[in-house]
C-alpha cells in the first residue's frame, strides 16, 4: 500500500489539474475517486509514505494488523455502499458480541476492578440506573443517585451543550466518572466536560424532554436503533478500503505522489480560469531515484490545479486555507486546539490463557485508576474472528492485544520509552488489565504508530469553528475542505461529507 503515480511529473506539471487533492488519507481519496469517475485529471499529494491516513496495516508478528482504525459505525450505511461500489462488501465482518469491559478505581480500598460495560447505555450513560451491571459499576449508593434522573423534573430551558455537566447533574458524579468519562477520553479524546452533546449523540437533548429523564431519553434512542452491530470491520483488515480507493483512483486515470508536502496555496496571480497554484515539496527520504516526489531531482514542485480538496488534517489545512486568501487569514485565529498524541501499541503473545477472551473485545481504562498508564486495550484477536483465525493458524495460543496510550491535555506517556520498555510498560498494563499475566516470554513480537493532530469535531467550539470555515470556503466554487475534523469523528462521517463536497466541486467543473 505505497502507491507511486509511474508518470512523468515534469511532463504533467505544464498543464494544470482538473482536481487536486490535498492529502491522501480516507477523506482525501474518497474525493479524489469522486473526480476521476467523471473524467477530471486528478492528482493526490500526500506527504507521508503511504495513503490512508489513519487507515493502516503493519505486519506484526508474522499477523497482518489495523494500527489505526479498526472498524466502522453502520449507523449512515456510507461506508457499506462505498464498499459495494469497490466491490469489497463480501469482506464486511461483524464483531464478537461478547461487549467490552471498564477498568476502574475500587468502590472502596485501594486497588482496581474490571467490569463488564453495562449492556444498555448511549456514551456511558446507563438507560436503567438500577439495573445491576449498573451496581456493578457504580455501586448502590451510585445507582440511587442516579435513579433520581426518574423522579427530577427537567428545569432547564434549551438544550444541554456539554455532555459532563449534563450527567454530572442529572445522574451524578459516579455515573459521570466510572462510565462516561473513561469512554469520552478513550473514544473521542476529549474530557467529557468538553463533548458538545448535539454532536456525540443526536436527538438526545430532544428525546430526554419527551421522556422526562436523561435516562429515559437514553433508554428511548436505543430502542429505536437498528438492529445488527453498531460497527463493522472488513476481512483482512480496514487497509483493504485503502487497496481498493487507489485501485479504482487509478484505473480512472488518477495520480498519486506519496511523500510530498503542499506547503503553500493561493489562486493564480492572472486568473485565467487555471484555479490554484499550489506549493510542493519532496520530504526527506522521499528523494530515491524511484519516488514520483524526484524525478529531475526536484525537491520543490510548482503545481496548478483549476480546483482543489484540501483534506489535510487541521493543523496543515488551516495554514494553508488562512494563507491562500487575505478575506480567509481570519480561519487561523479561531482559537484551534493544541494538536493531540495517541499511539497505538500492538503486542502478538503466545498466551492460550486469553483464548477464552477474558474481557471480552476490549477495555476502556478509567484515568484516576492505579496502576496503569494505557487509557485503552482492545482484544483484537477476539473482536475479530478473522485475525483469531489467522493467528491460531500460526500458532496455538497467539493471540493479539492493543494498548492506546495518551490521554487529552496531558504529554504521551510513551515518547521518551525506547522500545524494550515501551514492551515492558505494555505488557504490565495488559496483565493488569486482562487480569492474565502476560510475561516477555510470551512476546512473539510488537509495534508502535502515533497518531497525532487529533482535533475531535466533537469538542465544544469546533462546530462554530468549522462552520466559519466553510462559510467562507463554500463560497468559492473552486475549492472545498474534507476530513474528521469538519466531518465528524469515523469513516461513517467522514465518507458521506467527503463524497458530498467532491460532487459540488464537479458539478462546477462539469459547467464551465
Amino acid at each position: 500500500m505505497d502507491p507511486d503515480a509511474g508518470t512523468d511529473p515534469a511532463a504533467t506539471d505544464a498543464a494544470p489539474y482538473d482536481v487536486l487533492v490535498i492529502g491522501g488519507g480516507i477523506a482525501g481519496l474518497v474525493a479524489a475517486r469522486e473526480a476521476v469517475h467523471v473524467g477530471l485529471r486528478t492528482l493526490v499529494l500526500e506527504a507521508a509514505d503511504v495513503v490512508g491516513g489513519c487507515v493502516r496495516v503493519q505486519e506484526v508478528g508474522g499477523l497482518s494488523v489495523d494500527v489505526g482504525a479498526e472498524s466502522f459505525a453502520t449507523r449512515t450505511g456510507s461506508v457499506a455502499a462505498l464498499l459495494a461500489e469497490l466491490g469489497i462488501d463480501d469482506r464486511i465482518v461483524s464483531p464478537n458480541p461478547a461487549g467490552s469491559w471498564l477498568h476502574l478505581p475500587a468502590l472502596t480500598g485501594d486497588g482496581a476492578v474490571t467490569v463488564r460495560s453495562p449492556k444498555t447505555s448511549l456514551l456511558g450513560i446507563p438507560a436503567s440506573p438500577l439495573a445491576e451491571d449498573v451496581r456493578a459499576v457504580i455501586g448502590t449508593a451510585g445507582a440511587w443517585r442516579a435513579y433520581l434522573d426518574r423522579i427530577r423534573p427537567i428545569l432547564t430551558i434549551g438544550p444541554a451543550q456539554r455532555l459532563g455537566p449534563l450527567v454530572r447533574k442529572r445522574m451524578g458524579r459516579k455515573v459521570l466518572d466510572r462510565l462516561v468519562s473513561p469512554l469520552s477520553t478513550g473514544v473521542y479524546s476529549v474530557d467529557a466536560d468538553d463533548l458538545d452533546v448535539a454532536l456525540v449523540a443526536p436527538g438526545l437533548n430532544a428525546a430526554m424532554t419527551r421522556a422526562g429523564s436523561l435516562s429515559g431519553g437514553v433508554a428511548e434512542l436505543r430502542a429505536s436503533a437498528p438492529a445488527g452491530a453498531a460497527v463493522q470491520g472488513i476481512r483482512g483488515g480496514m487497509s483493504r478500503l485503502v487497496d481498493a480507493l487507489v485501485a479504482d483512483i487509478r484505473h480512472f486515470g488518477g495520480e498519486i505522489r506519496t511523500g510530498m508536502s503542499a506547503t503553500s496555496l493561493r489562486p493564480t496571480p492572472d486568473g485565467g480560469g487555471e484555479g490554484w497554484l499550489i506549493a510542493a515539496t519532496a520530504n526527506a527520504g522521499a528523494a530515491a531515484a524511484d519516488s514520483p516526489a524526484s524525478v529531475d531531482g526536484a525537491q520543490h514542485r510548482a503545481l496548478r490545479a483549476r480546483r482543489v480538496v484540501v483534506a489535510a488534517p487541521a493543523g496543515v489545512a488551516v495554514p494553508l486555507l488562512a494563507g491562500a486568501r487575505e478575506e480567509w487569514a481570519h480561519l487561523a485565529d479561531l482559537g484551534w486546539p493544541p494538536a493531540a498524541s495517541v499511539e497505538i501499541v500492538t503486542l502478538v503473545l503466545d498466551a492460550p490463557e486469553l483464548d477464552s477472551a477474558p474481557r471480552g473485545t476490549g477495555v476502556l481504562v478509567a484515568s484516576d485508576t492505579p496502576g496503569v498508564t494505557a487509557k485503552a486495550l482492545t482484544h483484537a484477536s477476539a473482536k475479530w474472528s478473522w485475525l483469531a483465525e489467522r493467528a491460531a493458524a500460526a500458532a496455538e495460543g497467539r493471540n493479539v492485544v492493543r494498548l492506546s496510550y495518551g490521554r487529552v491535555g496531558q504529554p504521551l506517556p510513551t515518547a521518551q520509552l525506547g522500545t524494550e520498555d515501551l514492551e515492558d510498560l505494555a505488557l504490565a498494563d495488559a496483565s493488569a488489565i486482562l487480569g492474565v499475566a502476560v510475561t516477555r516470554d510470551q512476546l512473539v513480537a510488537s509495534a508502535r504508530v502515533v497518531w497525532t493532530d487529533a482535533v475531535s469535531h466533537a469538542a465544544i467550539g469546533q462546530r462554530a469553528r468549522v462552520r466559519q470555515v466553510r462559510d467562507a470556503i463554500d463560497s468559492d466554487a473552486t475549492i472545498a475542505v474534507v476530513g474528521s475534523w469538519v466531518a465528524g469523528t469515523g469513516l461513517a462521517s467522514v465518507i458521506p461529507d467527503a463524497r458530498e463536497s467532491a460532487q459540488r466541486l464537479r458539478r462546477g467543473a462539469l459547467h464551465t
